[in-house]
């Protein structure tokens, strides 16, 4: 009986390592004839929180180490260690301000509860007009927010699932619009502590519309026949759906005795107004207390005009640093990652974390 359940898993896992490849390599071979770039709303939903993960590439799905990696994964919160709480602040581009904040609570062996709140922001932007193109004296901001609630329980010794569902909203001035979406993932450990395959699909929701006082308009009707020539109104606007991203990676750990440790994590993508990529990155830790690492992020084979990259995409290397301290109970962390822009310059992230 034991040699037939040793073979059943390992035919089991060889299919799951099967179909990865296979997504992987359908994801560098797929061309897409027209960008899907632009058609979804909620395009803040894709920042990836996690300094940790952010130096590493943004792959996060395999990842089982933080709260925070519930973003990549919910799954990953039938797995946890601890309970943590972090928050992440980030100089965005373009002077936009991006701040996450994120709780895991161990709420019994193998089950965790998960919170989250997600802020964008544009500072205040001066409202200008043809009439007045240096200023009316009036301000406005662009801001976005959601508000995460999740779960995660380890099914069996190897299998975890997890939920988070989301409250979005995005204001532009007084006009906003709202939505809800789920994301759902799983996490399967192929070898235990060694080799972990992870699955999700994020932002799977509501369409969304913009609404306020900021679409009123005055219109005339028909003034020939003398009608009133101002009549009141408001435009309409189309809605959109939200950038769902359906992720899948591998994660795996090697130790070098007890001061060296070796973590490589690769993801594929396949989102829903972009076209297929994958992501990929390194890290060594050194006495569990001091971590380097470096990725790559969005590399997509295909037209050489897009060098590689993902269609529409300014990223590529990554870049971080991380740092870990133990005091009795309590477990102190700070993450750095840098990340190219392209054209754009670059973008940096900082993680503070304490797990208890």
């Amino acid at each position: 009986m034991t040699n037939h359940i040793r073979i059943s898993t390992g035919r089991i896992s060889g299919w799951i390592l099967s179909a990865v490849v296979l997504l992987i390599s359908f994801s560098l071979a797929s061309a897409v004839a027209q960008t899907k770039t632009g058609t979804t709303i909620g395009q803040f939903l894709l920042i990836e929180p996690s300094a940790h993960a952010a130096a590493m590439g943004n792959a996060g799905v395999s990842g089982v180490e933080e709260g925070i990696d519930a973003y990549y994964n919910p799954a990953v919160l039938g797995v946890l260690q601890k309970s943590d709480v972090q928050f992440t602040h980030s100089d965005w581009l373009a002077g936009i301000t991006y701040d996450y904040a994120a709780a895991a609570v161990k709420i019994g062996s193998g089950k965790s509860l998960y919170l989250s709140v997600t802020s964008l922001n544009s500072g205040d932007i001066a409202v200008r007009t043809v009439n007045q193109p240096l200023g009316t004296g009036e301000y406005y901001s662009v801001s976005d927010m959601a508000l995460g609630v999740g779960y995660g329980q380890r099914i069996t010794d190897r299998f975890t699932v997890g939920l988070q569902a989301k409250y979005i909203q995005e204001t532009i001035w007084h006009t906003s619009l709202t939505a809800f979406a789920v994301d759902l993932g799983t996490l399967y450990e192929i070898i235990p502590n060694t080799l972990r395959l992870g699955a999700s699909l994020s932002n799977f929701g509501t369409n969304g519309r913009y609404q306020g006082s900021d679409l009123q308009i005055r219109y005339p009707q028909n003034s020939s026949n003398g009608d009133n020539n101002v009549l009141p109104g408001d435009a309409q606007t189309e809605s959109y759906p939200l950038p769902i991203l359906f992720r899948v990676g591998l994660g795996y750990t090697l130790n070098l005795g007890s001061n060296n440790q070796f973590n490589f994590v690769l993801d594929a993508f396949h989102p829903s107004d972009n076209s297929e990529s994958i992501s990929f990155g390194g890290e060594w830790k050194f006495m569990d207390m001091l971590s380097l690492r470096a990725g790559y992020q969005n590399l997509r084979s295909g037209d050489a005009s897009l060098s590689g990259n993902q269609q529409d995409a300014d990223a590529g290397a990554t870049l971080g640093a991380g740092f870990k301290y133990d005091f009795l109970s309590y477990v102190f962390t700070f993450d750095y990652a840098w990340a190219d822009a392209g054209r754009l310059g670059y973008t940096q992230r900082f993680t503070l974390g304490l797990g208890f």
